[in-house]
C-alpha cells in the first residue's frame, strides 16, 4: 500500500495499515518529508509498545512495514495508493494521472478527501473505476471509521476491496454515494446551523444554548464549543461548501455571524477567542443565576400532549408542587404548557390561557439535569420567577429562554433526525451505516435515526411540523422518508427493500 501526502491524514492512516499488517511505502513531494513521517511513526509506536498496547512483536513488524521512497516512482509495486495531500482537486487529478503511469491496471486510486468530488478527481483518467475514496477522520487511530466512497464510474469490487480493507485495520467501514459531505460531514449539519439560527434569533445566549444540548440532549460538547475547538477557520468553509454544492438547500444554509468571526480572526481555541474567550487554554464561564426561591401557589398543566402533561405532573410532584387539576386553570394558578415544535405564545393562545402566566416547559428531553422554560413576551417578571423556583426547587439548573417555535433541543435533534432521513430517502448510505457513521465520526449521544425511534417518527414529524408551521422556513420541511415511517409505525432505520 502506497500513502501520499505525509501530514497528521496521511502518517495515521500509514501507521493503522502497518499495524495491521501491510507493507506501506509513504512518499511526500517535500524533501526528507517521508522518511521524517517514518521516524516519527516508529516513536509512536514504540510509546505504544512502553504503554503496553503493542507487544514487542507487533511493533517489531509494525515499523518494518513501514519505508520511505524518495520518488513517486517508488509506488510503482503497490496495490493500493491512497492520497492524504492538501484539498485540491487539480493537485489530486495531478497525482492520479502520474500513478496511473506507474501502477498496474489492477491497482486501486484512493482518495482521503473530505469535501471534493470522487467523480471529479476521477475525470479524465484512463480508468476511473478503480478510483474510489477511502475517508478517514482525524486522529485516524482513534476515530473508528471510514467512508468508503462510490464515485459515479467506481467499480463495485473497488468499494468491497476497500470495505474489507477498512475493517482488516481495525475501523467500522460504511459505503457511500458521492454527494457532498458523503455521510458525516452531510450529517453534522444539523447541529451547528440550527443552533446558530437559535442565537441569531436570540433565543438563549451561547453559554444557554450549550449548556441545554449538553445537559438535556446529551451531546458532548455544546455547539459553540465545538466550532471553537475544531476553528471557524475549518467549520465556516465547511458549512458554506455543502450549502452551495446542495444549490443553496435550505436545511443547510449558514448565518452571517461565523463570516464575520472568520473575517475578523475570532476563531475559537486557536486565537484565545472564539464564541467563548480562553485563558492559557481554559474556557471562560459564566455562573449561572440562582433560581431563586419564589412560588406559586398552585400550578395547572397542559393536557394538549397527554405524554408531556404525564411527565409534567410526575416532576411536580416530585418538586412538591400544589397541581390544579381543573380543566381551566384556577385564577393564581402558573400555566404550564408542554410544546412539540410550537412555542408559548401559540399554545396560550390556542387553549385560551392567560399568556401572563404561561411558561413552557421541554418534556422531550433529560429533565434530571437541567429544566428548560420559556416565556411568552408577556408573561410576567413574577410567573416567571415563580417558574424557576419551581424547577430548581431540587437543585436542578433552570435555564429560561426566549419564546421559540421547538426551544432548543427539539428543534435541533429534530433537525439532525430530519436530515438523516433525508439521506436515507436519497440512499446517500444504508439507514445502519448512516446511524454507525454519525455515532463514531461525531460522537452522538445515539445515531440520528436511533435517536429518531427513541423519540418516535411520529413525534419528530410533529415538531417539524409545528417549526415549519410557525416559521414558513423550508428548512423544516420533513423528509419523506420520515413521514413514511412514521405513517407506516416503521424504525427510521428500515432497509427500503427497494434498495435490497
Amino acid at each position: 500500500m502506497g500513502v501520499v501526502g505525509t501530514g497528521v491524514m496521511g502518517k495515521g492512516i500509514a501507521q493503522i495499515a502497518a499495524q495491521a499488517g501491510l507493507q506501506v511505502l509513504l512518499f511526500d513531494a517535500r524533501p526528507q518529508a517521508a522518511q521524517d513521517a517514518v521516524d516519527d511513526l516508529g516513536r509512536t509506536l514504540a510509546r505504544l509498545a512502553e504503554k503496553g498496547k503493542l507487544s514487542a512483536e507487533a511493533l517489531a513488524k509494525a515499523q518494518a512495514n513501514l519505508r520511505a521512497v524518495s520518488t513517486v516512482d517508488g509506488l510503482a509495486p503497490c496495490d493500493l495508493v491512497v492520497e492524504a495531500i492538501a484539498e485540491n482537486i487539480d493537485a489530486k487529478r495531478q497525482l492520479f494521472s502520474q500513478l496511473e503511469g506507474l501502477l498496474s491496471d489492477q491497482a486501486v486510486l484512493a482518495t482521503n478527501t473530505s469535501s471534493l468530488s470522487v467523480t471529479s478527481i476521477a475525470a479524465g483518467l484512463s480508468l476511473p473505476q478503480r478510483v474510489a475514496g477511502f475517508h478517514f477522520f482525524n486522529p485516524v487511530p482513534l476515530m473508528k471509521i471510514v467512508e468508503v466512497i462510490d464515485g459515479l464510474l467506481t467499480d463495485r469490487n473497488v468499494s468491497e476491496r476497500l470495505l474489507a480493507l477498512g475493517r482488516e485495520m481495525g475501523h467500522t467501514a460504511v459505503r457511500a454515494q458521492d454527494t457532498p459531505g458523503f455521510i458525516v460531514n452531510h450529517a453534522g449539519r444539523g447541529y451547528g446551523t440550527e443552533s446558530l439560527r437559535l442565537l441569531a434569533e436570540g433565543v438563549g445566549s451561547i453559554e444557554d444554548i450549550d449548556r441545554v444540548l449538553r445537559d438535556t440532549a446529551g451531546f458532548r460538547l455544546g455547539p459553540f464549543e465545538l466550532m471553537d475547538l475544531t476553528g471557524l477557520d475549518v467549520s465556516h468553509p465547511v458549512m458554506e461548501s455543502i450549502y452551495h454544492q446542495y444549490y443553496e438547500e435550505p436545511r443547510f444554509r449558514p448565518q452571517p455571524l461565523t463570516r464575520q468571526m472568520l473575517g475578523a480572526g475570532v476563531l475559537g481555541r486557536k486565537t484565545s477567542r472564539g464564541f467563548y474567550r480562553y485563558n492559557d487554554g481554559q474556557q471562560e464561564r459564566s455562573a449561572e443565576a440562582p433560581t431563586g426561591d419564589a412560588r406559586p401557589a398552585r400550578v395547572w398543566v397542559s393536557r394538549k400532549h397527554p405524554e408531556g402533561h404525564a411527565r409534567t405532573v410526575a416532576l411536580l410532584e416530585q418538586l412538591g408542587a400544589t397541581i390544579d387539576a381543573a380543566e381551566s386553570p384556577c385564577a393564581d394558578s402558573l400555566c404550564i404548557v408542554t410544546p412539540l415544535g410550537e412555542d408559548a405564545t401559540s399554545l396560550a393562545v390556542a387553549e385560551g390561557l392567560d399568556p401572563t402566566r404561561t411558561i413552557a416547559l421541554d418534556t422531550l428531553f433529560d429533565t434530571s439535569r437541567r429544566r428548560v422554560l420559556a416565556a411568552t413576551p408577556v408573561t410576567t417578571l413574577e410567573a416567571r420567577a415563580q417558574a424557576r423556583g419551581l424547577f430548581g426547587a431540587d437543585g436542578v439548573p433552570v435555564t429560561l429562554l426566549l419564546d421559540s417555535a421547538g426551544l432548543v433541543a427539539a428543534r435541533v435533534v429534530a433537525t439532525i433526525v430530519n436530515i438523516a432521513s433525508e439521506m436515507a430517502q436519497h440512499g446517500v448510505a444504508a439507514p445502519a451505516d448512516i446511524d454507525r457513521a454519525v455515532q463514531l465520526g461525531l460522537g452522538y449521544p445515539w445515531g440520528p435515526l436511533a435517536w429518531g425511534d427513541r423519540l418516535g417518527a411520529g413525534t419528530v414529524l410533529t415538531v417539524l411540523e409545528n417549526l415549519q408551521a410557525s416559521t414558513g422556513d423550508p428548512r423544516y420541511r420533513p423528509s419523506p422518508w420520515l413521514r413514511r415511517c412514521a405513517q407506516l409505525g416503521l424504525s427510521l432505520l428500515t432497509q427500503d427493500l427497494s434498495r435490497g
